[in-house]
């Protein structure tokens, strides 16, 4: 096969007991980011998966079956988010009870009253701001561990931000009990269990901003800490109707900074588990401003 560089160009405990358990196996081949695995056939991309990852032949065939949907729908478009959805594998970041329901298009519950968002709309959002090896990604709630893992095949900086410490504790066990599998590449991912509101000042600036819960206006210290000219995906408008805007934040030449706004679904409502805060060191209400 031609090889390319394609990536340079509520109790923890309960929740546990229900994540899969695929990580127990080592994988067989080191991780290698020039690895790009076949896109034009199925069982060719399902035998390069199993020999070079060790996955599950039947769970990479309906990954491989979403995939298709994902081109059909133009929810994913060049060939370095192809491989980072298809070099994904989903189903460690689900529960055990969703397991069957995997790679279906809508979001999937997890558990502590949030979801694991749908591949197309990872896909979409993710392909939008085209993270790029080396830059500087924060995404503001964690939630499954689904999407920073994603992340991490395009980008080798990740900051990644969870308000709900039960389920940022479960996520930190299913990155390293991968890590320790061989999927040495999440290890690229930053954590934090915070109000992610407020970003990560410590290792701002960012060169992408990646939101995965609903509010009603962009937080201000999140396009503070987007670098001139980044590009910021996030969840804007109240409850039940949220649109995903793709924030552009420009730099003039005299240095004057203005905000570009579109809608990534050209008007469609794609609705997300709200933006939560912490309140007197707990998590109640939302940033909602109204």
């Amino acid at each position: 096969m031609k090889r390319r560089n394609f990536l340079t160009g509520t109790t923890s405990t309960v929740f546990l007991s229900a994540m899969p358990t695929f990580a127990a196996a080592s994988v067989p081949m080191p991780y290698d980011v020039n690895a790009m695995p076949p896109m034009d056939d199925r069982k060719s991309f399902i035998d390069w998966m199993v020999q070079h990852r060790g996955e599950d032949a039947n769970l990479l065939g309906e990954r491989y079956d979403r995939f298709l949907q994902l081109i059909a729908h133009k929810d994913i478009w060049d060939n370095r988010n192809k491989r980072a959805y298809l070099m994904t594998p989903r189903e460690d970041f689900v529960t055990a009870a969703n397991l069957a329901r995997v790679y279906e298009w809508h979001y999937l519950d997890i558990g502590f009253g949030v979801t694991i968002t749908g591949p197309h709309t990872v896909a979409r959002m993710t392909n939008t701001i085209e993270p790029r090896m080396g830059e500087k990604v924060l995404e503001i709630g964690t939630g499954s561990g689904y999407q920073a893992a994603y992340l991490s095949y395009l980008t080798d900086k990740i900051w990644s931000v969870e308000i709900i410490k039960p389920l940022y504790e479960r996520t930190g066990r299913v990155h390293s009990n991968l890590i320790a599998k061989g999927y040495r590449e999440y290890a690229a991912i930053n954590r934090k269990n915070d109000d992610g509101y407020y970003g990560w000042p410590d290792a701002a600036p960012f060169d992408k901003i990646i939101v995965t819960c609903g509010i009603d206006h962009v937080p201000p210290p999140l396009l503070q800490q987007l670098k001139p000219n980044g590009v910021m995906v996030i969840p804007i408008g109240p409850p039940g109707a949220q649109h995903v805007l793709k924030i552009v934040k420009r730099q003039a030449a005299d240095g004057s900074i203005a905000v570009e706004r579109s809608d990534i679904y050209h008007g469609a409502i794609v609705n997300f588990v709200p933006f939560t805060k912490f309140k007197d060191g707990t998590v109640a209400g939302t940033h909602n401003s109204g």
